[in-house]
């Protein structure tokens, strides 16, 4: 294995929080490989990049030599995860759960190596447990002490209903790591309450506790809020190529390092080299095309990166968006149809233009052709193609 140092540097690229690091260093240095815990509830098909932020982390573990526990959360599935939410999570069938984790599994070895990857399902031991031992295990916390999570503090305080399941499920998570004896468990900033919850619950059964590691949530193309398919600011890693390619490539200049930091797997010293390159006045569009064919070849090969250019949604002559693609922000009290943006944003002569391109199906958003009925939300920003020379990343400002 590679030396402590070495290692470390490579797990906290990116990383938001290391609790404990010197705990840490301390496993590391017994030379022998860790058992890195990540577990994802399968309550969507489809993974985005942002998604992806953990999963990568998890590969940088196993290129480390370390053993790569997938836990796919089956029964905490039909829990329904509250981490975020300001209303009840509605929880999920087994068969929709079941549906869904075959779909996660073929989508994650796109970058873990399934040979060093253990997947895991929290039935198997939850399942076995029973009510008495459930009972017993939620007598090992109070209900202030769950209060104190961020989540379930603004719902009390807000007079929203908590249901006493909810209460259940960081008990579950952290018991997951007894029960897969974990060294190491990952997670996303959202998710601290809940990985804390395996450390002590370690101790409480006698193991050494894990070491926490949580990564931080990746902003979506509107560079503001978190990556998110309800918010259409998503890049999905089963996109088609020519709409990855178009969707990075459109991204605002200001991700561009942070996502390069988070989702490419060169090195630090080559990402500040590009820093500099673009500091000394070459194109950032260049840039991320060197990123986009990086992730196009990660989850579509590298002959789909070669000719992700031409397959692009959003295309001039090579599949490319224009250099000087203008940036238009529009004043709206709510949603708006597509018709009234491109006649707003000045793209066509009026809103009857716009029905006949839409019509004609010669209208795209970021990269797919759209109809009459799409709308565009507030604070989300999308790159416009109306026509074949007429572009425009457009953006509705919040009153």
């Amino acid at each position: 294995m590679k030396p402590v140092d070495e290692q470390l540097a490579l797990i906290k690229r990116g990383a938001d929080e290391i609790l404990v690091e010197s705990e840490l260093r301390i496993k590391l240095e017994r030379g022998t490989p860790l058992r890195i815990k990540a577990g994802f509830d399968p309550t969507a098909p489809d993974l985005h990049l942002g998604h992806t932020v953990l999963i990568n982390k998890l590969r940088q573990f196993q290129d480390l030599g370390h053993e790569v526990l997938f836990l796919i959360g089956d029964f905490t599935g039909m829990i329904g995860d509250p981490s975020g939410k300001n209303v009840t999570r509605q929880p999920l069938t087994r068969e929709q759960v079941s549906a869904n984790a075959d779909t996660y599994k073929e989508q994650v070895f796109k970058i873990l190596d399934p040979a060093k990857t253990t997947v895991m399902f929290n039935s198997t031991w939850m399942d076995k447990m029973s009510s008495a031992e459930m009972i017993q295990l939620a007598a090992s916390h109070t209900v202030a002490r769950m209060l104190e999570r961020d989540d379930f503090d603004k719902r009390y305080k807000g007079g929203q209903s908590i249901a006493i399941h909810e209460f259940l499920y960081p008990l579950v998570q952290g018991y997951d790591s007894v029960a897969m004896r974990a060294d190491v468990e990952l997670g996303g900033t959202d998710q601290k309450f809940n990985l804390l919850m395996g450390r002590e619950l370690q101790r409480q059964y006698g193991q050494e506790p894990q070491i926490t590691l949580t990564m931080p949530i990746l902003e979506g193309l509107d560079g503001v809020k978190k990556m998110s398919k309800s918010l259409n600011n998503y890049i999905g890693i089963n996109d088609a190529p020519g709409e990855m390619f178009s969707k990075l490539v459109s991204m605002p200049d200001s991700l561009i390092w942070r996502y390069f930091e988070l989702l490419s797997f060169r090195s630090m010293e080559d990402i500040a080299q590009l820093q500099a390159d673009v500091e000394a006045g070459a194109n950032p569009r260049d840039i991320k095309i060197i990123l986009a064919e990086e992730l196009v070849a990660r989850f579509h090969g590298e002959e789909a990166a070669a000719n992700a250019h031409r397959s692009a949604g959003n295309r001039l002559k090579e599949g490319e968006l224009p250099d000087d693609l203008p940036d238009v922000e529009l004043d709206a009290e709510g949603e708006l149809p597509v018709s009234a943006v491109l006649n707003r944003a000045g793209m066509v002569k009026n809103a009857a233009a716009a029905r006949d391109l839409l019509a004609a199906g010669s209208v795209k958003v970021d990269g797919k052709v759209i109809d009459r009925d799409f709308v565009f939300q507030p604070g989300v920003s999308y790159v416009c193609q109306a026509g074949k020379k007429r572009f425009a990343r457009i953006l509705l400002k919040k009153p």
